[in-house]
């Protein structure tokens, strides 16, 4: 079974690399020519059975009531504690993707080091957290693909630097959470899967804070979210991936994380597991 598992994931590399190979970019760095072929392969949710958008995993396998918990981190950690102590009480994994501004901050090393002792995943969230294309015009790139690549790399970097080789972290969640298909082609070319949260709660939102006016949402209708989209959609949450931040502004005193462990225990109430990323995709 083992082997088998080892020929399936070689495949789809090797598929992926197949697709990428000899594609042309223009020298602006603008949406790359000949993407469609390799989003098309991507795209395939018979291969898999999971959900893609423009190239990137945002659902696992939706007959099995497995979630995985994501946190991303770039210059804020304020809940990182909280939350390493709370999976631990729960006997349960997560998933934090981090920057490599996150990793070299020395204020976080002692915290990074805990969440990987407890047997979470560690994976990237980029270097230094680039916007890569347009908030309105999402196929207006903001960087070229050697910036990409670079800012990437330089991110792996820093992960080897704390023991973890690309081979164990092989998912990349881009930074903003917002990426293109042009981007997710350039993360296949590196032999990596870009992943990203599954849409339907407002979990995404637990960075903002009062001074946003309008776009500010409070804890409580992010937790409601949550509950609400798991008893109202027809997959309830499987295959989830739920994004959270590790850590937020200090102008949001209302943390999300705080209720972490009500909602832990609410959804293993309804009959889900809490998974890494790499078990959830699998």
């Amino acid at each position: 079974m083992q082997a088998i598992t080892k020929l399936l994931i070689f495949s789809f590399i090797y598929l992926c690399l197949l697709a990428c190979k000899g594609k042309e970019y223009n020298k602006s760095g603008e949406k790359a020519i000949g993407t469609e072929e390799v989003i098309n392969l991507l795209n395939d949710q018979e291969r898999h059975d999971f959900i893609f958008e423009n190239g990137a995993i945002i659902r696992g396998n939706t007959d099995s009531k497995n979630i995985a918990m994501v946190f991303t981190g770039d210059e804020f950690a304020d809940g990182g504690e909280f939350i390493a102590s709370t999976l631990k009480r729960k006997k349960i994994h997560a998933s934090f993707f981090l920057t490599g501004n996150f990793l070299r901050n020395r204020e976080f090393i002692p915290l990074i080091n805990k969440l990987k002792r407890d047997g979470n995943y560690l994976g990237s969230h980029s270097d230094k957290h680039l916007l890569y294309c347009d908030w309105v015009k999402r196929d207006s790139l903001l960087i070229t693909r050697g910036q990409f690549i670079d800012d990437l790399l330089n991110s792996y970097k820093e992960l080897k630097r704390i023991n973890i080789s690309s081979g164990e972290a092989p998912f990349f969640l881009p930074p903003y959470e917002w990426y293109n298909d042009s981007v997710a082609k350039w993360t296949c070319e590196l032999g990596l899967q870009l992943v990203n949260f599954t849409p339907g709660t407002r979990s995404t939102a637990d960075y903002t804070y009062p001074e946003m006016g309008s776009r500010y949402v409070d804890s409580k209708t992010i937790y409601d979210s949550i509950l609400n989209n798991e008893q109202k959609s027809e997959n309830g949450m499987n295959g989830f991936i739920l994004l959270i931040h590790i850590g937020t502004d200090p102008r949001r005193t209302d943390k999300f994380y705080h209720h972490l462990p009500d909602l832990i225990e609410e959804l293993k109430k309804r009959g889900y597991q809490f998974v890494r990323i790499d078990e959830l995709l699998n």
